[in-house]
């Protein structure tokens, strides 16, 4: 490798406690050059909540830094080591194949971050692909990731793009970009296939020590750590993905390298968020027979939490059919602790008052879920438009169902329970990174023109606010666009 340079002081030092602590798990890298490093998008807030200074960041040096070339003070650059089921097959050394973990940080309020490149080069595990990534879909991480954090999902965050000045080959070739993303760490699922992988009991252990320290430390206090642990990444992930399914956000590729310890949403490749409301919508170019689709979302995080059950088998119990016992009793609370979110999600997005009964709050949610796939509607309008039918008027919602009769009926049984418009403003979104203003938006930065990407981040930064003159920016999607499908990036 050749020698890097360090990047200009800064208030903030890195560590490198991931490479020191897992060094099984960490493979020292550096950095492809960059012919051209140019700055097209800096989260100036992010980087000051993580104590960056961002105009040094804007600097020649910090652009540097931003790729990975100028590396930072303490920070030793690493690749890390995961397995995965991918779609289902398991594959026992992934690892970033095009990224790397630069270094922690601690922002402002005290939290751990990590500092990751993607789309920095090769690496020892990139299995015959080039390390690299477009500009096209880093913005497009950019985007849905911050789009994510206003929402208020935990996501991993977007800290900058930067285009590299080399060409990548794809379908055509295209321009070259890293992202630098912010995330509570990298630690997966598929970190601790790996490690179990290995064979190596004790790498498990530390990984599950480093994992309970740094996600959830009252986990350390229990009778049985590890399982603590496994019960506290059930119930993080059973709200993530309740908070997914409220939103209509569909991840597209949730193999098990990318379910995260943390519970923050990772890896923005083929994404999307849901136009016409239906289970079965997939959008990923890849995902043919629809393992991923909107609707199967819950069932698959349960699945993967499966597998980490079978990761951690070791450190639950000596005995093998007493730890297997203790993961399924584990496992069984994802489904109630993910039903409570989703419930509590859809009472608030339809208003509905506080010790409502359960039988009538459910009855109430199937029968309008029935209504809307019968009559695809878009999901984010529509709940809006709820919001005025509960300040009485009622056409707007009415314009977009099909069976008038029994949604009329509907209306009668919901209005009578007095719903809550205030709080249905809060909790539904006017705007989200709807797919054709996300395609419009990387079209033009790709081509050069970055100002209509700046003003979809604008947009999105205030979801839940309503302003005059972004009436396009809420507007389903025009009809006729046919079928949208995503593509991974790589």
């Amino acid at each position: 490798m050749d020698p890097v340079s360090v990047a200009p002081a800064s208030t903030t030092s890195f560590d490198d406690r991931f490479a020191r602590e897992l060094p099984e798990m960490a493979v020292p890298w550096q950095a492809d050059e960059a012919p051209d490093p140019r700055l097209l998008v800096l989260n100036d807030a992010l980087a000051t909540e993580l104590r960056l200074d961002p105009e040094t960041l804007r600097s020649p040096e910090g652009v540097r830094l931003l790729v990975g070339t100028a590396v930072p003070e303490g920070a030793k650059p690493v690749a890390q080591a995961y397995a995965g089921h991918q779609f289902g097959g398991f594959v026992p050394r992934l690892g970033d194949g095009r990224a790397l973990l630069l270094g922690e940080l601690t922002d402002g309020e005290g939290r751990v971050r990590d500092l990751h490149l993607k789309g920095s080069g090769r690496t020892p595990f990139s299995r015959g692909g080039d390390g690299l990534a477009a500009v096209g879909p880093m913005l497009r991480e950019y985007v849905v990731s911050e789009a994510m954090h206003a929402l208020g999902i935990p996501t991993t965050r977007s800290l900058a793009v930067v285009a590299t000045g080399r060409p990548v080959a794809r379908e055509t070739l295209l321009p070259g970009a890293v992202l630098a993303r912010v995330a509570s760490s990298h630690l997966r699922v598929g970190s601790f296939q790996y490690a179990r992988a290995t064979g190596d009991v004790d790498l498990l252990r530390r990984l599950a020590d480093h994992a309970i320290a740094r996600h959830h430390p009252a986990s350390a206090e229990a009778e049985n750590p590890y399982l603590a642990l496994f019960e506290a990444v059930v119930a993080a992930q059973a709200a993530l993905v309740a908070q997914w399914m409220l939103v209509g956000f569909v991840h597209g590729v949730m193999n098990t390298d990318n379910t995260t310890i943390s519970g923050e949403t990772i890896d923005y490749g083929p994404c999307a968020f849901l136009d016409a409301f239906d289970p079965a919508t997939v959008f990923s170019s890849i995902d043919t027979g629809g393992r991923y689709a909107y609707g199967n979302q819950p069932i698959v995080a349960e699945w993967n939490l499966a597998r980490f059950a079978e990761a951690l088998l070791p450190l639950f119990a000596d005995d093998q059919e007493e730890a297997v016992a203790l993961a399924v009793t584990a496992l069984e609370g994802f489904r109630p602790r993910y039903n409570a979110a989703w419930t509590a999600g859809m009472r608030a997005k339809l208003g509905l008052p506080e010790g409502l009964d359960d039988e009538v709050a459910t009855a109430l949610v199937e029968d309008l879920l029935a209504l809307m796939q019968e009559a695809r509607v878009d999901l984010t309008s529509f709940f809006r438009a709820l919001g005025t039918a509960a300040r009485g008027d009622a056409e707007p919602a009415r314009l977009v169902v099909l069976d008038l009769a029994r949604f009329d009926a509907w209306l009668e049984r919901w209005r009578a329970l007095g719903p809550d418009a205030g709080a249905m403003d809060r909790a539904n979104p006017v705007y989200i990174p709807r797919n054709h203003l996300v395609e419009e938006a990387l079209e033009a930065a790709t081509a050069g023109d970055l100002a209509p990407l700046q003003r979809l981040l604008e947009v999105l930064a205030s979801p839940y606010e309503e302003r005059p003159g972004l009436e396009r920016y809420a507007a389903p999607a025009p009809g006729g666009t046919g079928p949208y499908r995503t593509f991974c990036g790589t």
